[in-house]
């Protein structure tokens, strides 16, 4: 147990560190689109957070049912169901939902909040769109079961999660901000995408896999 343990946080962390260039990518696209979209209208960002939030929560749902069904089935048995639904959904949505809302919208707001922005609110997409993100996990759980794949879904998982993000702090803003302010916006961008996705798509689904090796 204590070597399976020790493999597993060597892999964890060479995720974290593989991550990370790419993650600042994302975050620095973060900053570009939103110099460019300087005086977008509250409303224009709040509809654009809520396309790519649920896009987002689709894209975990099916990288993060993908880990824990390839890891778990019997090598090219997984197509045909043989891995238990029951936990596939419960990982794929919790994983997904959970991790997600932590991403676009928990971290983002923290960072509101330390840059005190006018029109700072958390906006949870699984209870104030229920009805759209609720089932786009749900699809993107059925997709993975049918066909898991991994790799394009999660490099538009980190992308997705960045602008979702960003766009929750756009709704925010109401005032100029300062070259400091866009500088702790980069941090943020990139914490909120960094751990958490990295978390959703490898470390939790391997949590509840058995002898994985």
């Amino acid at each position: 147990m204590p070597l399976k343990n020790s493999n597993m946080l060597r892999q964890i962390f060479k995720e974290l560190r593989i991550h990370v260039p790419f993650t600042m990518f994302g975050a620095a696209t973060g900053i570009v689109i939103m110099l460019l979209s300087q005086g977008l209208p509250q409303k224009t960002a709040y509809d654009i957070f809520y396309i790519l939030h649920p896009f987002h929560v689709l894209l975990s749902a099916l990288v993060t049912s993908a880990i824990y069904e390839i890891h778990t089935c019997p090598p090219g048995k997984h197509i045909r169901g043989k891995c238990n639904l029951w936990m596939l959904f419960i990982i794929g949505y919790a994983g997904s939902i959970g991790i997600a809302t932590l991403s676009d919208s928990v971290i983002p707001y923290l960072g509101e909040i330390l840059l005190k922005m006018p029109h700072r609110e958390i906006h949870l997409g699984f209870i104030e769109k229920w009805w759209l993100v609720n089932p786009l996990a749900i699809l993107g759980i059925t997709i993975a079961y049918f066909w898991p794949h991994t790799k394009f879904s999660h490099a538009g998982h980190v992308l997705i999660s960045t602008w979702a993000s960003l766009f929750h702090i756009i709704m925010a803003i109401g005032k100029e901000l300062t070259m400091s302010s866009y500088v702790i916006i980069f941090v943020f961008l990139f914490l909120a995408v960094w751990l958490p996705c990295c978390v959703s798509d490898f470390v939790f689904p391997l949590l509840f896999v058995k002898n994985n090796k």
